[in-house]
C-alpha cells in the first residue's frame, strides 16, 4: 500500500514560522529603525565624501569609499527586510568600516591627507558602531529580550543556557 503523506514544505515548519516572526517583532523596534536610518545615511555619505569633502581628485580613495558606501548601504540598510541574515551581514558592515578607517593608508597612490583621514577615521568609526549595534540586536532578537522570563534557556533550546 502506497503512503499518502505529504510532508510540507521546510518554509512552513512551526519553528522557521516562530524565527520569521521574532525576526520581524525585532525589525519592528525603534533601535533597528534608527541603527537602519543612520547606516542608511553613513553609507550614503561615505559613497560620496570624496566629493563632499573635497579629496575627489584621489581617484582610488574616491572610487573604494563610492563602492564601500554602497555595499555598506546594501549590508545594513535592509535590516527590516532580510533580518534573518542581520548578523552575519552586520558583521560583514563592521569590516567595512574598520576598513574605511585604514582605507587612506592602504590604497594605492598619495590619499593619505587631513581631510581623507579625518572623514574616513569618523565615518569608519560610526559605520563599525552602528554595525556592531545591529549585530546585538539581530543576536538579542534571536532569544528572549533582556530581562524577560525564558523557560528554555537563553537561546531557546530547554537546558541550554
Amino acid at each position: 500500500m502506497a503512503s499518502t503523506h505529504h510532508a510540507a514544505p521546510i518554509e512552513e515548519h512551526p519553528d522557521l514560522v516562530e524565527l520569521r516572526a521574532r525576526h520581524d517583532r525585532v525589525a519592528a523596534t525603534p533601535r533597528a529603525q534608527v541603527i537602519e536610518a543612520l547606516a542608511l545615511v553613513t553609507g550614503l555619505y561615505l559613497a560620496a565624501s570624496a566629493w563632499i569633502v573635497g579629496f575627489n581628485g584621489f581617484t582610488t580613495l574616491a572610487v573604494t569609499n563610492l563602492i564601500a558606501g554602497i555595499a555598506y548601504m546594501l549590508l545594513l540598510g535592509g535590516l527590516g527586510t532580510s533580518y534573518e541574515r542581520t548578523h552575519s551581514m552586520a558583521w560583514a558592515a563592521a569590516v567595512i568600516g574598520i576598513w574605511t578607517c585604514i582605507a587612506p593608508w592602504v590604497v594605492a597612490g598619495d590619499v593619505a591627507h587631513t581631510r581623507s583621514i579625518t572623514s574616513n577615521l569618523i565615518t569608519g568609526a560610526i559605520a563599525t558602531l552602528l554595525a556592531v549595534a545591529a549585530a546585538a540586536s539581530a543576536a538579542r532578537g534571536q532569544g528572549t529580550p533582556r530581562g524577560a522570563h525564558n523557560p528554555h534557556g537563553r537561546h531557546g533550546v530547554p537546558g541550554r543556557l
